[in-house]
């Protein structure tokens, strides 16, 4: 572990990440830059002359893009179905994991197994046969089953990731916690969810990204009410084409929060990833 810090610590290895993270950063502030300029300016050149230009930019198109409802409603409905499908992943998946780490229930060897074997399954082998299902109940083209379809997929990762992270808490402090008169939900709560906050942490930002930026499913099992940003998108640049001054800031809306997800996020990232990797 100090040979890495010390290899992180030196002059060279931080330029070149700052010069991996200027490239990484470049898609997104050419996008922003575009998002920016007004459709006529657009065509006349590459994103990169607005540097020369700056009276070229304006926010403009964040105000015409406020005005679009499709785009506006989109924008919700892409939030109704990510921030409940990543509670939902996270909550079960943290109670599921506990259990087949701790609590000793009939079955539970065979039911881990067809948890991990179910990670195998592509998403699109269960397509059409629950879009069927959730036509039958009702629920096909509204937001609550996109979030259910979501929530079913994301569980086998989810509940394998934390099972094994919380395997790996020491057998002694959960002993002493029962000793100490702690039921299992109270050593669940006030122990094993704050020392796996990284992992919980982790899980979350993959859910919400995979979610935010999914079209397979949405597309799928969404219908124009219902449908999420990248949906309307993707409809918007069939109908129009070159509408980039709709499409740019509604593009860059669309990535900037993941981002700030991500940012925001990023200290327990690195600690769930790094998490058992060092002793």
């Amino acid at each position: 572990m100090n040979a890495v810090r010390r290899a992180l610590g030196s002059g060279l290895v931080q330029a070149f990440l700052v010069v991996i993270g200027l490239v990484w950063l470049t898609p997104l502030a050419g996008l922003f830059v575009s998002s920016l300029r007004s459709a006529g300016d657009s065509a006349k050149g590459g994103w990169w002359t607005a540097l020369a230009s700056p009276g070229q930019l304006s926010f403009d198109n964040y105000t015409a893009l406020l005005k679009n409802a499709g785009i506006t409603q989109a924008f919700w409905n892409t939030v109704m179905i990510s921030v409940p499908t990543t509670v939902l992943v996270v909550v079960i998946a943290a109670l599921a994991g506990y259990a087949f780490a701790w609590l000793d229930f009939p079955g539970r060897e065979p039911l881990f197994l067809l948890v991990v074997a179910l990670l195998v399954v592509p998403v699109q082998i269960g397509l059409l046969p629950v879009a069927k299902l959730f036509g039958q109940l009702g629920l096909f083209g509204t937001i609550p089953g996109v979030v259910l379809f979501h929530v079913a997929y994301g569980l086998p990762f989810a509940v394998f990731l934390l099972r094994n992270y919380f395997a790996e808490m020491p057998k002694e402090m959960l002993e002493a916690a029962r000793m100490d008169g702690g039921n299992e939900w109270r050593i669940f709560t006030r122990l094993v969810l704050p020392v796996g906050r990284p992992a919980l942490a982790s899980l979350a930002i993959f859910q919400f990204l995979w979610v935010w930026n999914d079209m397979l499913v949405a597309l799928l099992f969404a219908d124009s009410s219902a449908q999420p940003l990248t949906v309307e998108l993707q409809s918007q640049i069939r109908q129009f084409g070159s509408n980039i001054d709709v499409l740019a800031p509604g593009a860059f809306l669309s990535l900037i929060v993941p981002v700030a997800v991500f940012f925001a996020f990023q200290r327990h990232f690195v600690q769930g990833v790094m998490a058992g990797s060092v002793k």
